[in-house]
């Protein structure tokens, strides 16, 4: 489980940004990733899968 904080999330298209606070890398996150809702500056868990442009957020929960 990877820790971090939503950088960007846009509701209405459903995706946005996670910050890891080891790395200080960005993820893309998508509402199918999500298992709570999330808000901008949220400290969040997550873990990573291999999506079709990179690493992707998933299994996303709050803290």
């Amino acid at each position: 489980m990877n820790k971090g904080t939503v950088k960007f999330f846009n509701e209405t298209k459903g995706f946005g940004f996670i910050k890891d606070s080891e790395s200080s890398k960005e993820y893309f996150v998508h509402s199918n990733g999500l298992k709570d809702s999330i808000r901008e500056d949220d400290e969040v868990t997550f873990d990573l899968e291999e999506g079709r442009k990179g690493l992707n957020a998933v299994n996303v929960k709050l803290v």
